[in-house]
């Protein structure tokens, strides 16, 4: 089903847009074609005076912060360039954003993310980022287990697998909201917030 409405108060959580993740390749969308879309919603938001939640992920240099447990795959290791996880220029700079950083693959967990919103009244959110079956659908089913109305803008997240992207996108965001375009969210926000 296609974006229905948009509440009052929503606000749009971007995961992840920050200069080391934006720097692999992706699919079926580059991390470029993500950017340029969140950072559209953004300015949206932000022309109506609606949340626009930054959310990147860090860690300590000696990793002691990194989520811990056994997992058959490979985890990320080395020390990271400078400036990995800052938030990329298209989407930084605006003194009202909330910037949040998470050290799990969720927003929400071990943040602040849902004191930030429920102050600020918020009800609703719309998602973007990266990447599609890790980060934004992590948050996305903490967002609906907290009782959020989830929106998810299709276009504006990408994946390091194309599959991994359409199982989420086809198959598990339709039982935690709506889905939409980023054109379809604009429309939407533009009727309702006119």
């Amino acid at each position: 089903m296609t974006v229905t409405a948009l509440d009052p108060r929503t606000a749009l959580v971007v995961i992840d847009l920050q200069r080391g993740i934006v720097a692999a390749p992706a699919q079926p969308y580059t991390t470029t074609e993500v950017v340029t879309r969140s950072a559209e919603l953004a300015d949206a938001f932000r022309a109506r005076d609606l949340p626009v939640v930054l959310v990147r992920v860090s860690f300590a240099e000696d990793g002691a912060d990194a989520v811990p447990g056994r997992s058959e795959a490979s985890r990320p290791g080395g020390t990271r360039p400078d400036g990995w996880d800052v938030i990329v220029g298209e989407l930084a700079g605006h003194p009202g954003d909330i910037t949040v950083t998470k050290r799990n693959w969720g927003a929400f967990h071990g943040t602040d993310l849902d004191v930030q919103l429920r102050r600020r009244g918020v009800t609703q959110i719309v998602l973007t980022g990266v990447a599609t079956s890790i980060g934004v659908e992590s948050t996305a089913r903490a967002a609906h287990e907290h009782g959020y109305h989830v929106t998810l803008a299709t276009d504006a997240m990408t994946d390091l697998d194309p599959d991994a992207h359409r199982n989420s996108v086809e198959r598990i965001f339709p039982r935690l909201g709506e889905r939409g375009t980023t054109a379809e969210i604009l429309e939407l926000l533009a009727g309702t917030h006119s």
